[in-house]
């Protein structure tokens, strides 16, 4: 079908708006962070929330009761990894002396023997280091509270961030409908079917991905935290927590939460918190792998962790903490737009063959 000349003046002018928009959203990535945290977190909470509407609740009050319980809930998670993290931290740092040691006197031969590799670690400088500014790592706490007094203007950024996203989603929760409607009403009617089959495919794989991996993480933090209290680990809690929650980033967060478990084992000494942690995290993958991952995510989805990586990269690179946050819905919407690619791909003469004139030499 060939468009007419205003038909085309109008098709050229709305991809214009559209660009400039993407270029203005660009420009106001340092401020847009509480939108787009508000945005995620309402997305994610909107189930709740039509399912406590759908019981008779006001939406207005059910919208309240799910963003105070998610705050109590982000609350209660700060409280408990804040003051254990800072423990674990003071404790690594006043044992480093003895992890050198322990590194120079058993590792550092077999490097030499079998690799060849002469390393030599100066635990003596090391450990007057740490003697000579203890005090001042002990007092972390005052500095950096002394610090945020002479970034005042920072600080009432953050805070006022904070205070922003709640309301930023409590009005995105209370509208969430009409928002629909108004996106509903706003698409050209030829077009309107074949749009809204291909948002609701985008928003059938967003949110299977982003509930089935709230899912596989919350699972993960309990079996890491109970696995490794198990097996003697200190600080239990705090790194199997951090490691189920930075299992959303494929391998880095197993890969983080595997080297905190191993530093907190060598500094409790012995081969039996080492090896209970090698067992814990060996269980751990696999159970992500062949049994949570594909039944709460689903490997119909179709976003590899390869992929995750990469979006989470490149929009971050680009946008910053705004780019990381929408990076996974860009991803789901690029998704279904290859998958619709490919099937009129597969459906095109390019692909089959001219019929008229395949069979020419």
């Amino acid at each position: 079908m060939t468009l007419s000349r205003p038909n085309r003046m109008q098709t050229l002018g709305w991809l214009g708006a559209g660009i400039v928009l993407l270029w203005i959203l660009w420009l106001l990535a340092p401020i847009l962070t509480p939108f787009a945290v508000a945005a995620v977190f309402a997305y994610v909470c909107d189930p709740a929330v039509n399912w406590l509407a759908a019981r008779r609740m006001p939406r207005a009050a059910a919208v309240l009761l799910v963003i105070l319980a998610l705050g109590l809930l982000l609350l209660l998670l700060l409280l408990i990894l804040a003051p254990m993290v800072y423990k674990e931290g003071a404790a690594l740092a006043q044992r480093l002396p003895d992890l050198l040691e322990l590194l120079n006197t058993r590792t550092r031969p077999w490097l030499e023997s079998e690799f060849g590799i002469v390393l030599q670690l100066h635990v003596g400088a090391v450990r007057q280091w740490v003697a000579g500014n203890w005090d001042t790592a002990q007092d972390v706490l005052g500095l950096l509270l002394a610090r945020a007094k002479t970034s005042g203007v920072a600080v009432i950024g953050l805070v006022g961030n904070l205070f922003l996203i709640p309301i930023v989603m409590f009005y995105l929760l209370q509208e969430w409908p009409k928002i629909l409607d108004y996106l509903d009403e706003s698409i050209p009617r030829p077009l309107h079917d074949r749009t809204m089959a291909l948002i609701g495919e985008i928003d059938s794989v967003l949110s299977e991905f982003l509930r089935g991996q709230l899912s596989v993480m919350l699972l993960l933090a309990v079996f890491y935290s109970i696995g490794l209290w198990l097996a003697g680990l200190r600080f239990a809690l705090p790194v199997g927590v951090i490691t189920g929650l930075l299992v959303f980033i494929p391998y880095v967060g197993f890969s983080t939460g595997l080297l905190l478990a191993i530093l907190t084992a060598l500094l409790q000494g012995g081969w039996g918190p080492l090896i209970g942690v090698g067992v814990v995290f060996t269980i751990g993958q696999v159970l992500e792998s062949f049994l949570l991952t594909p039944y709460l995510v689903g490997e119909r989805i179709g976003l590899h962790p390869l992929a995750v990586i990469f979006a989470l990269m490149a929009f971050g690179h680009l946008f910053g903490f705004v780019g990381m946050l929408v990076a996974l819905p860009v991803s789901a919407a690029l998704l279904v737009g290859m998958r619709e690619l490919r099937k009129g791909y597969l459906a095109s003469h390019v692909y089959l063959g001219d019929e008229d004139g395949g069979s020419q030499a």
